[in-house]
Parts: structure tokens; sequence; C-alpha cells
């Protein structure tokens, strides 16, 4: 399972046009399930990413995680971090999670999320969808974050 962290000041999720999901000062997060990834891996995950210390302390040093900053997350399914970039010029997409899968990881994600902070401070993007997807990167700041599956 993949996650793309983004530090941002404010993010949003447009869908047909329409406003479906943004946070202020948080966390956006592309989330790329693959072939493997099961409930552990959504759980490992979210931990590491709600702890994961990229925003600035008194000094301006990278010592503040999400929880301690009481900060947003906007979760975003992404099936493109799946995608096998290792040669030539087209992506392949067959370590990338089924559907119903990548979903029900995508949805177990979201709730472990709303388990450990605040649930309205969590707002997610639509499975499936072709989203418009907005930010303000602070910094900027990015992290490509990884848990392994149990199968390959």
């Amino acid at each position: 399972m993949k996650g793309l962290i983004q530090r941002v000041s404010e993010a949003s999720v447009t869908v047909d046009g329409a406003e479906i999901a943004s946070i202020q000062s948080g966390i956006l997060l592309l989330l790329g399930v693959e072939r493997g990834d099961d409930v552990r891996c959504a759980g490992e995950l979210c931990r590491k990413i709600l702890s994961y210390r990229i925003f600035p302390d008194d000094q301006g040093r990278m010592n503040r995680s999400l929880l301690d900053i009481n900060g947003e997350l906007l979760v975003v399914p992404q099936f493109t971090l799946a995608a096998d970039t290792r040669s030539g010029t087209r992506p392949g997409f067959s370590s990338a999670a089924s559907p119903d899968l990548a979903n029900t990881l995508f949805l177990r994600f979201v709730d472990s999320a709303k388990g450990a902070m605040d649930a309205g401070r969590v707002a997610t993007g639509r499975f499936g969808a072709d989203m418009n997807v907005a930010l303000i990167n602070d910094g900027p700041v990015t992290f490509l974050l990884e848990v392994s599956g149990t199968e390959t």
C-alpha cells in the first residue's frame, strides 16, 4: 500500500463540478492499493501517516505530526500510484489491487483515521470517480510512504 502525503495549507476535491471535500491545514493523502495489500497494511499505513513528523515545531524543524497539530486529513483514492513504471513509456497496472479490494481497504483506512482522530477532521475523495484535486502544498513537503502486503 502506498501513500503519497503532501503537507498542505488547503486542499479540495471536486467531482462533476461540485466540491465534495475540503480541508485546511493538514495532509492531502493520495492512497494507492496494490495486490497483496490487506487490512493490516491499511492500519499500519494509517498509523504511520498520522504520526509522521512533517510539521514544524517552534524551531522550524519537522518534529510534529498531524495528530500533534490537530490538523485535517483528506484521503483521495489514487489507482495510478500502483502503476509499474520500471520500463517503457506506458505504465502497467498488473500490480494494482482489484477495485473491490482497493475500495474495501480505502474505506478501512478512512475508518482507522476517523478512529484515531476527530472524525470531522477526515475528508475523502470518491472511489472510482474522475476527481479534480486542488491543493496548496506547504513547503513544498511531499513524501511517499509504503507498507508491504502479505502477498506478492
